[in-house]
């Protein structure tokens, strides 16, 4: 930079005392002692010298890019945290675990003791529950946001309320209903048992919800694990405009939810509702995911992010070609 006319030696102090207190590291106090100079004056001149740009601060770090990608999605959808782990290349099952584990440390980080959890199923939740390690004693209570699929141990809600549970050393209440009635009358008939009522009447007032995202198209869905669906029809889904997956709600690139006949028959907490928890942790990881982590950030729909470097580059990628 060039050196003002006004007072060259003032600013080759300048210079003196940055270079003793940022590249040296010395306290401000003895940088004060050396040059005979009050403490005051050293704080001036350091101010003086940040004001003027005289300091140029470089991280090299091989998180960098990974903090990076969290404040921009902390700053695009006003998310109270984002956390990116390392894609994990060629290894997708490795990505998800770690995945998984920083879920894990996220939620005893933010868990409270008689704190409720609404829950639903999937593959990170299975992860998040393998991470859980060490000793954990929360007076907490695990609900399912969901009805119950049976199949796989990551599409039973019941099985991953009761298995979290265990490890925060807290109790699981279950429901006994299925994902998805037959028709919208079942459905309406579900809802208005006693046992299912009470379920969502716990859930509604939640105070952290941890849930998964889901893909329309691709390979990795627990949505279609819990719900088969020809490839024929996952295409005029997503022709029609759907995008995403949560809580076995069909929602399109807005997050508002598609007027598809399998929403009607679905026994779980509304999206709307969702929104309300005051905690509310969504993970996904992968390509697949994407458009769905997209859709459910632009509907509001969580607080807390946590994903992978590749599907956090990913989504942001995304929006910026949205806006060019």
């Amino acid at each position: 930079m060039t050196v003002p006319n006004a007072d060259p030696e003032l600013y080759r102090l300048i210079a003196q005392v940055l270079t003793l207190h940022y590249k040296d590291d010395l306290p401000q106090s003895e940088i004060a002692n050396q040059l005979g100079l009050s403490s005051a004056k050293v704080n001036r001149l350091i101010k003086r010298g940040r004001a003027l740009g005289m300091i140029k601060i470089t991280i090299e770090s091989p998180f960098l890019h990974q903090i990076e990608l969290e404040r921009a999605l902390c700053e695009k959808w006003s998310l109270k945290k984002a956390i990116v782990v390392p894609t994990v290349d060629g290894n997708p099952g490795m990505t998800l675990d770690q995945v998984g584990a920083a879920v894990a440390r996220l939620l005893t980080d933010t868990l409270r003791d008689s704190d409720t959890i609404a829950i639903s199923g999937g593959k990170t939740l299975s992860a998040l529950i393998q991470n859980l390690t060490g000793d954990h004693d929360f007076d907490v209570e695990v609900v399912p946001m969901t009805g119950c699929v049976q199949g796989h141990h990551y599409t039973d809600v019941n099985h991953i309320a009761t298995e979290l549970a265990n490890r925060l050393s807290g109790h699981a209440t279950l429901i006994h209903a299925p994902l998805h009635a037959e028709t919208p009358e079942e459905r309406a008939l579900i809802m208005a048992m006693r046992s299912v009522r009470d379920v969502m009447e716990i859930v509604r007032v939640a105070d952290v919800a941890v849930f998964g995202l889901g893909a329309v198209i691709g390979t990795d869905s627990t949505y279609y694990d819990a719900h088969p669906v020809s490839p024929d029809e996952r295409a005029r889904l997503y022709d029609q405009g759907v995008r995403g997956e949560l809580l076995g709600h069909l929602i399109d690139r807005a997050g508002q939810l598609s007027d598809n006949a399998l929403n009607s028959r679905l026994v779980a907490l509304p999206p709307d509702e969702l929104a309300k928890i005051p905690v509310r942790i969504g993970t996904a990881t992968g390509p697949d995911k994407v458009e769905p982590v997209t859709a459910a950030l632009n509907g509001g729909y969580l607080n807390y992010l946590v994903t992978d470097e590749d599907t956090a580059a990913a989504i942001l990628d995304q929006e910026v070609q949205k806006i060019a």
